[in-house]
């Protein structure tokens, strides 16, 4: 990762996208101190682009920093090989935060028995369903990185055990009660994926992994590559995976006839446990600005090499 000059910085242009708005390239504007460029060409540099992909036309050396408008980088670095010695950075903003009230929902959701209630409501039928409490119960999350830990954070708050699980022995991290790894089995109720997409995670959730799961609640908020689903399927047959959630997908949007939608005792969302408002990017682009300005590695670079 090659740090830009601030003095080169302060003499970039700023290119936005065609997928920012007006609102937040006049925003971007104010934070940087200077006009937007709508997808300016490539000459003329250096310059920095805010954006979702980026164009093969501004692949070239002036390219500096490449602030990206969403927090997964897979499918930008996926495109293409990545300009040598150009910065990425990603938009966080206080998605973590949504993701993990997405997850709370439905693990609430589970131990009250909406389902079953909303299910009961439609027959018209009046029956109690004992609920059971989250307090004590234990949760799983694979994916350690800003998303997970919001996610352990806030189970964590209401009385949730949380295990994060890393590739390797680490010291406990902040929001989780323990660490795990990838191999090691743990009981529990939940597990959570908050994994981003890399060499490394693809296909992650397999046979083996679900077979391990003792019946728990699986639940996926990071990215759906990560997850064979037709050992999904199998598992989920078996019993070894009780509920499944889906918020992600690994072909996007899943269409009415998709296998998908008929795998048993799975609810799928449209990828919207954490969708990006537009003062995150304003917010994260001002804050790897400010870094930048005064020569640091702005928290939310990306490792291209390693994906994340």
């Amino acid at each position: 990762m090659t740090l830009p000059l601030p003095e080169l910085l302060t003499r970039a242009r700023l290119l936005a996208g065609p997928e920012v708005g007006d609102a937040v390239a006049k925003a971007l504007e104010r934070a940087a101190g200077r006009p937007v460029e709508r997808g300016g060409p490539a000459d003329g540099g250096p310059y920095a682009y805010v954006g979702a992909a980026l164009p093969e036309a501004l692949r070239g050396d002036g390219l500096l920093w490449f602030h990206s408008v969403n927090a997964g980088t897979d499918a930008l670095l996926g495109a293409g090989p990545w300009p040598a010695g150009a910065l990425l950075t990603r938009t966080v903003g206080r998605m973590g935060e949504r993701i993990a009230q997405y997850v709370l929902a439905w693990v609430l959701a589970e131990c009250q028995s909406v389902p079953e209630f909303a299910a009961q409501h439609a027959r018209g039928e009046w029956r109690r369903i004992p609920s059971e409490l989250v307090a004590g119960q234990t949760a799983v999350v694979h994916g350690t990185g800003r998303i997970g830990s919001a996610v352990a954070g806030l189970l964590r708050s209401c009385g949730i055990r949380t295990v994060g699980v890393a590739r390797t022995p680490r010291e406990v991290l902040p929001g989780f009660d323990a660490m795990a790894r990838s191999d090691e089995p743990v009981a529990a109720r939940w597990v959570v994926a908050a994994l981003p997409l890399t060499g490394a995670t693809a296909g992650y959730f397999g046979a083996d992994r679900f077979a391990a799961m003792g019946g728990a609640t699986f639940v996926n908020v990071g990215r759906g590559a990560t997850v064979d689903l037709g050992a999904l399927e199998a598992a989920l047959h078996a019993g070894t995976v009780g509920r499944a959630v889906l918020d992600v997908l690994p072909d996007e949007p899943a269409a009415p006839g998709d296998p998908c939608w008929r795998l048993p005792r799975t609810v799928i969302t449209s990828h919207s446990a954490g969708i990006t408002a537009d003062d995150d990017v304003v917010t994260d682009f001002a804050a790897c600005l400010r870094e930048l300005t005064a020569g640091r590695i702005p928290a939310l670079a990306v490792d291209t090499a390693r994906g994340y």
